[in-house]
């Protein structure tokens, strides 16, 4: 038998064998699930033996696996002859026996002496199956046995072998091709949903944990036609009151780019906003720092509105935020929603016990205030030793260690009390300390404990500032909350989500887990990329990524982009890299964003054309300008793509391909040929100054422009050269050269100061 692990069911082998007999032929004792979408054929023995879509009656399940519809695990047997008779082990029971009773099924299992009540839900849209309960003889734990039964701490809800179609969403829990969907759907936060792989086919399983609740977790099984699905599942947000992910996703701001800044406030929100709209973004993210005011990741935790930046606290937000819309922008906010600061009101000067501890030891010692050594009970081994994490809560104090034995006596040596300014104390033998939870990135934020009402504190501080007029979410830092995390990095944001009045037009997220799908209808966006590494970090990240979530009917975002001057180190942020971000984002229904310093768009001598480029693109998303034959084209990440402005300046979409060795070699010149109409262009800019480019061509062989609604006059010429203006994007056009003449041309080409 194999063990059931975070909702993993898997079938082990069972005394009742099909061998010989249709799987789906109908026998007495069988029970239908259906509605109009679909028939589910469960045996007397617990095994479905069959799913199909009535529309086409294509069968779904792989029937001759021969997996149960439940199961029930144990951390090891309780019932003592059970106990005598196996292994003492984590162990899942497979069901063996289901009968219905109106609207419930009840399920009993191998060996395990007691059956569980699922409700039954049949509606159009869908079928829910949700635990109810259990029952259990009286009498079959004895009275000595000081336990609650039944001692199970998880029970598959539903395991279905699904056979394997053309697509797969990990994330929804969705196998589909062109002519069905089956998916098994979380019908609430506490439902841990997933999957495994086998040849041929998916085991979809849904679980409620006693650690997160059992009675009244439940999940959905729908089984419809692809085109159909998204219809089902917001119906089944309607039902359950669930956050409306459909409806989101169906949002004319769905595919929005934003402008992202940390440095937003009353003084110099104009000057954003005059940049924001330069660039045509549609949506505006204001980190926390914009509210709150610097001071790092050290201050997570407090929420509280700057009032040197906001004399006036929230009113002020809200004019600024209404002054963000009245310019056409939508406004959204980025929040650590799961992190601490070490330098918060929840740390110093006493750690609030609401915070998360990895592991926990008893005291062997009294510890004194100035002591260095703290002995403990517990072997420490395997206790984390990353600069910056190595940190104890010791009643009211952090203490650090430098590291720890790992034989009796077991201690933390080289301790510093009282660090990041909380209180040194002296604590008695027989106490419990822990391990302090602190976040891998960079060490300078602390992990709630998702078991206790901190959470729910921050959120009341969140949803009180985004009351102010913030229209969609990031939940940054996801990941940042203890175990089970298919469930709890979901449930942390739900905590927050389900305070935020009106629901946002979207939201994003650092971290996603099944009940994420629900809010996060923007799925993710992706760090900053240097500029020099930045088409290639595109291809391999969310390049690759965006059509795995179109599987899951979802798209993500394609940012976050840097803003990066040229210098003697690196080229800078120049037109042809964001235009391969944005065009390729494009091509999948999604967006960017753009991490936005004023000061550093100030300076960057390229940013009226890196802004064109978010502009014509942005409208591009607005418009819904582009074909689907347009976005194969774009979803290709070894083709370039150009948006230009044709002679009656409108939009035209080209392929075109990077002159490599511009100048010699010179990195200063950014040059690319494409083809139209029959003739060659090079488009091409100076990636920081304003210069001149020799070129060794004739001037009665091109056309220069600026824009192709204007023809230029080159700088001079003679018969075999021209000199052109090398600043901004200019465009070279010829009917009698071939690319490969004018990419020569311009790897011969000279710089002129």
């Amino acid at each position: 038998m194999k063990n059931l692990i975070y909702g993993v069911c898997i079938w082990m082998s069972i005394s009742f064998s099909l061998s010989g007999h249709n799987p789906a032929e109908k026998e007495e004792g069988d029970i239908i699930i259906k509605n109009g979408l679909f028939r589910l054929v469960v045996g007397s023995n617990a095994i479905a033996k069959s799913l199909t879509l009535t529309s086409t009656g294509e069968e779904c399940l792989m029937q001759e696996e021969n997996v149960p519809l439940f199961s029930v695990t144990q951390e090891r047997p309780y019932h003592n002859e059970i106990k005598l008779s196996h292994p003492n082990k984590r162990t899942t029971f497979q069901a063996n026996s289901i009968h219905r009773e109106g609207d419930k099924l009840i399920v009993g299992f191998e060996l395990v002496p007691y059956q569980a009540v699922i409700q039954l839900k049949e509606t159009p849209a869908y079928v829910g199956f949700s635990l109810e309960g259990f029952i259990v003889a009286p009498g079959t734990y004895p009275s000595y046995l000081k336990i609650t039964p039944p001692p199970a701490t998880e029970l598959c809800l539903l395991q279905l072998p699904v056979r394997n179609h053309t697509y797969f969403g990990e994330w929804l829990n969705v196998s589909w091709d062109e002519n069905v969907a089956v998916n098994v759907l979380a019908t609430d936060e506490n439902a841990y949903i997933d999957f495994e792989k086998h040849n041929n086919y998916k085991l979809l399983t849904a679980t409620a944990l006693k650690e997160i609740k059992f009675e009244g977790t439940g999940a959905a099984l729908i089984v419809c036609k692809p085109e159909d699905l998204l219809d089902n599942i917001a119906q089944i947000e309607e039902d359950f009151d669930l956050p409306k992910g459909v409806e989101s996703r169906r949002s004319n701001m769905i595919n929005a780019s934003y402008y992202w800044s940390p440095q937003v406030n009353p003084g110099n929100v104009d000057q954003h906003i005059r940049y924001a709209k330069m660039g045509g973004f549609r949506a505006m993210n204001l980190y926390y720092p914009c509210f709150e005011g610097f001071g790092g990741y050290d201050l997570i935790g407090n929420y509280e509105i700057d009032r040197k930046l906001y004399p006036n606290g929230k009113e002020d937000l809200k004019k600024m935020l209404d002054k963000i819309k009245a310019a056409g922008i939508t406004p959204g906010v980025h929040f650590l929603h799961s992190h601490i600061g070490r330098n918060s009101q929840y740390v110093t000067p006493i750690p609030d016990h609401r915070l998360n501890l990895t592991r926990t030891f008893t005291l062997s010692e009294d510890i004194a205030p100035d002591d260095t050594e703290i002995f403990v009970e517990q072997n420490p081994k395997g206790t984390v030793m990353a600069d910056g994490c190595r940190v104890l809560k010791v009643g009211s104090e952090f203490i650090t260690y430098e590291n720890y034995t790992i034989t009796p006596p077991y201690k933390f040596i080289g301790c510093t009390r009282g660090v990041d300014q909380t209180t040194v104390n002296g604590l008695s033998k027989g106490s419990i300390i822990g391990i302090v939870d602190v976040s891998e990135f960079g060490a300078t934020s602390l992990y709630i404990d998702q078991r206790t009402s901190l959470q729910d504190e921050i959120a009341e501080k969140i949803a009180d500032i985004y009351d102010a007029g913030f229209q969609f979410i990031y939940f940054d830092g996801s990941e940042g909350v203890n175990p089970p995390f298919g469930i709890n990095v979901a449930l942390a944001q739900y905590r927050v989500f389900k305070r935020l009045k009106p629901e946002p037009l979207f939201a994003e997220g650092a971290a996603k887990s099944h009940f994420s799908w629900h809010m996060l209808s923007g799925g993710n966006a992706f760090d900053v990329f240097a500029p020099e590494v930045l088409k290639e970090e595109v291809r391999k990240w969310p390049g690759e990524e965006a059509p795995r979530m179109k599987q899951d009917f979802t798209r993500i975002n394609f940012g976050w982009l840097g803003y990066v001057i040229p210098d003697e180190n690196t080229v800078g942020t120049q037109p042809d890299m964001l235009e391969y971000v944005t065009s390729m984002a494009a091509g999948w229904d999604c967006p960017v964003s753009i991490h936005a310093y004023p000061h550093i768009l100030d300076a960057h001598p390229k940013t009226k054309d890196n802004m064109e480029v978010f502009r014509r693109w942005e409208e591009v998303r607005a418009r819904n300008w582009l074909t689907d034959t347009q976005k194969k084209m774009l979803q290709n990440v070894e083709q370039e793509h150009h948006l230009l402005l044709d002679e009656q300046g409108q939009f035209e979409l080209v392929a075109y391909d990077q002159i490599s060795d511009v100048a010699g070699g010179s990195r200063d010149i950014r040059a690319f040929t494409f083809k139209r109409k029959g003739e060659y262009y090079v488009v091409y800019w100076h990636i920081s100054g304003d210069k001149k480019l020799q070129l060794p061509l004739k001037p009665s062989d091109i056309t220069l422009y600026e824009k192709l609604d204007k023809k230029k006059k080159v700088i001079s010429a003679t018969n075999n050269s021209v000199t052109v203006p090398a600043s901004n994007r200019h465009y070279i056009k010829t009917n009698k050269l071939t690319t490969e003449q004018l990419s020569d041309a311009f790897k011969s080409a000279q710089i002129i100061d």
